[in-house]
């Protein structure tokens, strides 16, 4: 997994700003593993993550939703959405090892 993603689009709905990375049409299938899940709530509580196979087995991830009451916009919701991606990313780099 790559840990040099860049913010694509940042996105606002009600509850959550949903951060892309990767556009969902380069997935066959998004979801998001429990591990990930888990990962990204001890970051940023009430977060989650998109992610998707490629053509290889790896998990790469596709977006962040960040909770709209856990951040002050936009640029926020990226900065916090970039801190969950390293936390996944990391953890991926060491359970590979």
């Amino acid at each position: 997994m790559s840990s040099q993603l860049t913010v694509k689009a940042v996105d606002r709905d009600d509850d959550h700003y949903q951060v892309q990375f990767r556009e969902t049409d380069d997935f066959d299938d998004l979801t998001t593993p429990d591990w990930a899940r888990e990962l990204a709530e001890s970051e940023l509580p009430g977060s989650d993550v998109q992610m998707g196979r490629e053509e290889t087995d790896e998990w790469r991830i596709q977006s962040v939703r960040v909770p709209a009451d856990r951040v002050d916009g936009d640029g926020d919701a990226a900065r916090k959405a970039l801190q969950v991606v390293s936390l996944v990313t990391d953890h991926e780099m060491f359970e590979s090892e």
